[in-house]
C-alpha cells in the first residue's frame, strides 16, 4: 500500500474499532437481537469506508495520503473536487495563514472530503437497498420493517448531507477571511460535534457539559496530532540511520520508533472511539428532535 508510518498507525487504529465493532455485533446476532440486520449492513458500510480511506479497495486514485507538511510543508494529495481544490488554491495564495494554519486548514479540508466519501457511500447502499425493496411483489411484516431500516438511513444521509453543507459554508468562510482568533474550538471533528450539539435536544446544562467534553476530546486530539509528527520525524530519521550502517545508533532509534508507533495507534484508537460515542449521543440528540 506504501502508507506512510502516520497512515499504517491509522489504519491499525481503525481495524481495531472495526474488529472490536464486529465482535459485539456476533454476540448481538447469537442473541437474535440483529434480525433486520441493520448493524451488519452499517459495519459493512464502516468496512468500506476504510478501504475507501487507505485505498485498499481496488481504485488507485481512492487513497487518502497524509499530508506532506514534516518534509516541504505542502500537501500531496488532491481533494476530488473542484470546489474544494479552488477555494484550497485561493487561501495557500492568500497570505492569510501561517504556515501552521495551513496545516490546520489542509486537515479541515481532508476531513471535508472523507465526510463526502462516507456520505457517497451509504448513498450507494440505500440506492441499492431501495432496488431491492421495490421488487418485492407481496407486502409482509419483513418489508415493513426494512422499510423503517430505509427511514432511518435516509435520515442519516440527512444528518451527513446537513454536516456536508455546513462543513463547506465553513471552509468557504475561513478561506476567505483567515481564521477567527475568538473561535472556540480549532479541531474540525469538533467544531462538526459542536455545531451538531446546537441543533441536538439538549438542555443548556447537558449543552454545557457536552462543551467542557469537547475541550478535552480536543486536548486529546492535539496530543494525537503531536505524536503523529513525531513519528513520521522518528521514521525519517531511522531511514536515515539505516544507510549509515552505525548498528548501536539504529537500534537505539527502532527502539524510539516503536514506542512512538505504538503510542500514536493507542492515542488514535482512543481518538477514534471517543468520537464514536460523541457521535452517537448527539445522533440520539437529533433523532429526538425528529419525534
Amino acid at each position: 500500500l506504501h502508507l506512510s508510518a502516520v497512515k499504517l498507525a491509522e489504519l491499525h487504529s481503525d481495524l481495531k474499532i472495526q474488529e472490536k465493532d464486529e465482535l459485539s455485533w456476533k454476540k448481538l446476532k447469537a442473541e437474535g437481537l440483529d434480525e433486520d440486520g441493520e448493524k451488519e449492513a452499517k459495519l459493512r458500510r464502516n468496512l468500506n469506508v476504510i478501504m475507501t480511506k487507505y485505498g485498499m479497495n481496488g481504485k488507485k486514485d481512492s487513497q487518502l495520503v497524509d499530508t506532506n507538511y514534516i518534509k516541504d510543508g505542502t500537501e500531496s494529495d488532491t481533494l476530488d473536487d473542484p470546489r474544494l481544490e479552488k477555494l484550497w488554491s485561493k487561501a495557500k495564495t492568500s497570505g492569510k495563514f501561517s504556515d501552521e494554519e495551513l496545516d490546520k486548514l489542509w486537515r479541515e479540508f481532508k476531513h471535508h472530503r472523507e465526510k463526502i466519501n462516507e456520505y457517497n457511500i451509504l448513498l450507494e447502499t440505500v440506492s441499492r437497498t431501495e432496488d431491492i425493496h421495490k421488487n418485492v411483489i407481496n407486502p409482509s411484516e419483513e418489508n415493513l420493517v426494512k422499510e423503517e431500516i430505509l427511514h432511518n438511513k435516509h435520515r442519516e444521509l440527512k444528518e451527513k448531507l446537513r454536516s456536508i453543507n455546513q462543513g463547506f459554508e465553513r471552509l468557504r468562510k475561513v478561506s476567505h477571511q483567515g481564521y477567527d482568533t475568538t473561535s472556540e474550538f480549532e479541531e474540525p471533528r469538533v467544531i462538526d460535534l459542536w455545531d451538531m450539539a446546537k441543533s441536538a435536544n439538549f438542555t443548556e446544562k447537558e449543552l454545557e457539559s457536552f462543551r467542557e467534553e469537547l475541550k478535552h476530546f480536543e486536548a486529546k486530539i492535539e496530543k494525537h496530532h503531536h505524536y503523529q509528527k513525531q513519528l513520521e520525524i522518528s521514521h525519517q530519521k531511522l531511514k536515515h540511520i539505516e544507510g549509515t550502517g552505525d548498528k548501536d545508533h539504529l537500534n537505539r532509534s527502532k527502539e524510539k520508533y516503536a514506542m512512538l508507533e505504538e503510542k500514536t495507534k493507542e492515542l488514535g484508537y482512543k481518538v477514534k472511539k471517543h468520537l464514536q460515542d460523541l457521535s452517537s449521543r448527539i445522533s440520539q440528540g437529533l433523532q429526538h428532535n425528529e419525534l
